[in-house]
């Protein structure tokens, strides 16, 4: 088992003042893989007053030394590119050539996209050509709690620690506690690359004693977290009390709506993207939206497709999903399904417990419910596994009316040939991103919901912006 115990603290990697430890469990195997400790109070307050510490000095860096830093992190993070896929295949599961090429490859891109936009932002300029002598400084907002999940530990890792360096801000991080390994990974090679003493910091453990301890700390200015809406409430409730800035990316549920006129592989992608990462993306498109005139047809192409889809030891190289993160999340998920048929849902593919020849692991079956209506639980629940409820609908009107009838609003589908439909339900749908015919959300594009799905934006230059106060200056004089 490894013993990864150690905090990373003003540039040094040391010992936990708290005793307490926390198992590691590969999902895969149910075994525990890894040991980490459980940082108390006394821990994140090292770890907060060395970021506070090395403020004052990094946040005057100039744009071109951290430019540098983070060019040199990316070399180094290219190295150990293998090494973070092997460290999350074993933490959360994902198989073998998704950690490499989704897993790894998105905290790579984030990188590689934040050194670009860092390179061209100005963090003085003036108000306008009206006002001569108005500047506008653009200043970091201070010592940053960033609170990761785990089911896209380097992606989400990655979008909060690579904007907060470029922006000048100090951090202690706190990955999730379910899947820290790859988080360390990262934290030798900043150590490497020599950012300074106290500008980066890690602490382990969960949200109860750890989360809390940070989140409320009183030297901790902005909070950005990644997880669910549940937890997402309470450090608000926490940052209110001081006036904390808070960035929040939270839950999703998600419709795709497929119109008649789709393209052939609208219904086949949809699921695809649904089941992907074993369904633990807060962005799936977990409602499909059907038109009456082709749902039969679509239910049929569902089932034949989910029932061929390929769950599997995620060591193994090729395309299929591995297991869900936790006992506790199988669980929930199957308590899920179970509730979507004893809901009326009709069940056409998957269902409750694990995979035909699959007899350890949090393995779940890809899964379908077809018949849902938007008042089940199925439907409004964000259940984080490979599980698609198929909704139909008679028209445009009633598809937006479906989409836009839960309490989040992080990512929707469409599915049309038509561009001004294209048009008319991107601009209707209430959340922070479309996703039009499988084109995708760029890496730079701006990533963030309405309404329950979170506060603020991350990746490119909005994420970069999150890190930052603007300060208005009058009387400048060149």
């Amino acid at each position: 088992m490894i013993d990864k115990k150690n905090f990373y603290i003003n540039g040094q990697w040391v010992s936990p003042k708290s005793k307490e430890e926390i198992k590691v469990v590969n999902p895969a195997t149910e075994q525990d893989c890894a040991v980490i400790g459980l940082a108390n109070k006394d821990d994140v307050n090292d770890a907060v007053v060395a970021a506070k510490n090395a403020y004052d000095t990094w946040a005057f860096t100039s744009k071109e030394e951290r430019v540098q830093l983070l060019e040199k992190l990316y070399d180094s993070y290219k190295k150990r590119w293998a090494d973070i896929a092997e460290a999350i295949t074993m933490e959360m599961g994902a198989p073998k050539d998704f950690s490499t090429k989704l897993q790894a490859g998105t905290g790579a891109a984030h990188i590689k996209s934040f050194i670009k936009y860092l390179k061209n932002f100005e963090f003085e300029k003036p108000l306008g050509e009206h006002a001569p002598n108005q500047r506008l400084i653009y200043e970091p907002k201070g010592v940053c709690a960033l609170i990761t999940p785990w089911n896209w530990p380097m992606n989400q890792v990655c979008l909060k620690v690579m904007p907060a360096l470029a922006a000048g801000c100090t951090m202690v991080l706190k990955p999730s506690e379910l899947a820290p390994l790859s988080s360390m990974i990262l934290a030798e090679l900043i150590h490497e690359v020599k950012f300074p003493a106290g500008v980066f910091n890690l602490v382990n453990g969960d949200g109860a004693t750890t989360g809390d301890a940070l989140t409320s700390h009183p030297d901790i200015n902005m909070i950005s977290f990644t997880g669910s809406t549940r937890a997402g409430a309470l450090i608000s409730q926490n940052a209110a009390k001081d006036f904390k800035r808070v960035s929040l990316e939270l839950g999703g549920k998600g419709a795709n709506i497929i119109f008649k006129d789709a393209d052939p592989e609208a219904i086949e992608r949809g699921a695809l993207r649904c089941f992907r990462n074993s369904g633990q993306s807060c962005n799936a498109p977990t409602r499909m939206l059907v038109e009456k005139s082709m749902y039969n047809e679509a239910v049929e192409r569902l089932k034949k497709y989910a029932e061929e889809f390929k769950v599997d030891d995620p060591t193994k190289e090729g395309e299929h999903i591995g297991p869900v993160i936790s006992e506790t999340q199988y669980n929930k998920i199957q308590t899920l399904i179970q509730k979507g048929i004893d809901e009326g849902a009709k069940l056409v593919a998957g269902g409750p417990g694990k995979p035909e020849g699959i007899n350890q692991g949090y393995f779940v079956k890809p899964t379908v419910f077809a018949d849902v209506n938007n008042n089940m639980e199925i439907a409004r629940t964000e259940i984080f596994g490979p599980v698609l409820s198929v909704i139909p609908f008679e028209n445009e009107e009633e598809a937006i009316k479906i989409a836009n009838d839960t309490p989040y609003g992080l990512t929707n589908y469409i599915q049309t040939q038509d561009p001004e439909k294209v048009k008319r339900v991107s601009r209707r749908v209430r959340s922070g991103m479309v996703d039009v015919n499988g084109a995708g959300i760029a890496v730079d594009a701006p990533f963030g919901g309405f309404k329950h799905s979170g506060i603020g934006r991350e990746a490119g230059q909005h994420g970069l912006e999150e890190f930052l106060e603007v300060k208005a200056v009058g009387g400048w004089t060149n």
